[in-house]
């Protein structure tokens, strides 16, 4: 694929990327070719699109079927007052034109299911998962690994979160294939074990902090600049302002 030139206005626009040797010009051409499709434009979805919007992202995907109620606001940022009842696809689409007009943003306005999930995934380079369940969790990730495509997984609860990239299609330095999600967590809790957010309570701020982690190693993949959290998990104690990485293996 021949690389996107960059115009004077995104010269302007990115030259805090541009000056930086790791990033450059010829890494900006990559952020400006790349798809990236965000599963949840809510609590981690809203810092992932500013950020990646910001960052020149080319064409972000939104994939998400519910509406901004006034409860959202406390911390997903893309969204305002004035969206309130609004499909959360459609406002994270008129945010994101407002940050940067250069990105294209796809709209998919339904639920992610092992059904439509694949013919999605495969549309894009790189996939974001701020979903709040542990049933679309699995569908992406699954999804992710038939068709090959990175994933950049997170999730949050009350004070703690946690980032992680998945590439179980490829192997590690050590040779061995890379873990999956499956290798995490094999199967998911029992129903009513996990309270959700509603239930048990999120701090705002919280979300912007593990979204922002994943905007970044959505950005070192594109740009392959780094070491992204492959095989490791990050986990941040918000409480105790303490970030802490253990390492995961392949089953």
């Amino acid at each position: 694929m021949t690389a996107a030139a960059l115009t004077a206005d995104e010269i302007e626009r990115y030259a805090r990327h541009i000056v930086l040797p790791e990033v450059g010009g010829a890494g900006q051409q990559r952020l400006k070719q790349a798809r990236v499709l965000v599963i949840g434009a809510g609590g981690l979805g809203a810092p992932v699109l500013e950020y990646l919007a910001a960052a020149g992202v080319g064409t972000l995907g939104v994939v998400d079927d519910d509406t901004v109620s006034l409860s959202n606001l406390q911390r997903q940022v893309i969204h305002g007052t004035d969206t309130v009842g609004m499909l959360k696809t459609h406002s994270a689409k008129a945010a994101i034109a407002r940050i940067n007009p250069n990105t294209t943003v796809e709209t998919h306005t339904f639920r992610l299911t092992a059904d439509n999930a694949p013919d999605l995934v495969a549309r894009y380079d790189i996939v974001v998962d701020g979903s709040d369940n542990f049933e679309t969790r699995y569908v992406v990730a699954d999804a992710c690994a038939s068709e090959r495509r990175p994933l950049v997984h997170a999730a949050v609860g009350r004070f703690d979160g946690s980032v992680t990239v998945l590439k179980p299609f490829e192997d590690g330095k050590d040779g061995k294939p890379n873990p999956g999600y499956r290798d995490l967590f094999p199967e998911p809790p029992p129903s009513g074990l996990v309270p959700s957010c509603a239930e048990a309570g999120v701090l705002g701020a919280l979300t912007g902090v593990v979204g922002t982690l994943q905007a970044m190693e959505a950005i070192k993949l594109i740009t392959g600049i780094g070491e992204p959290l492959v095989g490791r998990l990050l986990l941040y104690d918000a409480l105790a302002a303490r970030f802490d990485t253990i390492r995961y293996k392949r089953s």
